[in-house]
């Protein structure tokens, strides 16, 4: 028995008229009329009245047709479905992220909610400042960026109001520098009106940028700091302070194993660290199965605590 048939008897069915279900259909009388009589051989019984004017169903017939458009129902719902999932295995959910989470937090977030086969990062944003990702996501470029967000106030150049986020974590920017051969740090906070402290800094319009800057600002204590270079990539930052060149705050998750393994130490205690959340934004305009499946999923920023970072 072939889906058609059920098809096929749902039209003569609604019709009446084997000649008018033929042509809805899509085929010739004879053939329609050949498939509604394969059709009662199969069932074994007699579907049709073909004595009356118009047609009618024998009781059989109308017990049938219940089942004809269940069945026909459940096959179509099924097909949507599937082209549905095959839709979505085509699409990947595009995100946008700074390099230092894309290598220390992005792999283990998308494997602890079991989304690795439905996203993908976006890699032509590691090169990017604040308002890239905004522009990005306002453009459909990207569906999602995650990006790293001032917990105090901090005056920022940034129109966030077409996005809506979710905080997904936290970090804390730390500051750290190299060790000397005797095991001395090679620079140290808070340094002095005549001997400020040797950093290396972030880009001004950045959101790490800023963000340290306003932590610094919020602090009692002054800090006296000479910026020796300025660079966008925590990674470059990494190296740079492990061949001996100034400090400089970086992503606590970024620095754990060099911390663990002495080759980096802390540049201050922990008042200088500037306290991040990490979010995750999308523009409101912009709409897919696969990005409004996935949001839906996510918890409430409320349900990320302090502990996750």
């Amino acid at each position: 028995m072939e889906i058609r048939w059920l098809e096929d008897f749902i039209a003569l069915a609604r019709t009446r008229h084997f000649s008018r279900a033929a042509d809805d259909q899509h085929v010739t009388q004879p053939t329609f009329s050949r498939r509604i009589k394969l059709l009662e051989e199969e069932m074994g019984v007699t579907l049709i009245n073909r004595q009356t004017l118009p047609l009618s169903l024998t009781p059989a017939g109308e017990e049938f047709l219940t089942l004809c458009e269940q069945v026909t129902d459940r096959v179509r719902l099924t097909r949507e479905r599937l082209r549905e999932i095959s839709a979505g295995q085509q699409r990947r959910i595009m995100v946008a992220a700074p390099q230092s989470l894309l290598a220390h937090f992005l792999p283990e977030w998308l494997a602890s909610s079991g989304w690795e086969n439905r996203v993908q990062p976006y890699l032509r944003a590691t090169g990017w400042i604040a308002h890239d990702y905004f522009q990005a996501l306002a453009r459909a470029e990207c569906d999602l960026a995650i990006c790293y967000w001032p917990v105090g106030r901090c005056d920022l150049d940034i129109d966030t109001s077409d996005c809506h986020h979710r905080v997904i974590g936290h970090e804390r920017l730390i500051p750290v520098t190299g060790v000397t051969a005797q095991g001395e740090p090679h620079a140290v906070l808070p340094g002095t009106r005549q001997q400020p402290t040797p950093w290396l800094a972030y880009p001004k319009r950045g959101l790490l940028g800023s963000a340290i800057k306003a932590h610094l600002a919020r602090l009692p204590q002054s800090t006296h700091l000479i910026a020796q270079s300025e660079n966008l990539y925590a990674a470059g930052i990494k190296e740079l302070l492990l061949l001996g060149y100034g400090m400089s705050w970086l992503p606590e998750r970024c620095v754990s194993t060099e911390l663990a393994e002495g080759t980096l130490v802390r540049a201050g205690d922990s008042r200088w660290d500037v306290p991040m959340e990490l979010r995750l934004y999308r523009h409101q305009k912009q709409h897919h199965a696969e990005l409004d499946g996935l949001w839906g999923e996510l918890p409430s920023s409320s349900s990320y605590s302090r502990s996750q970072s």
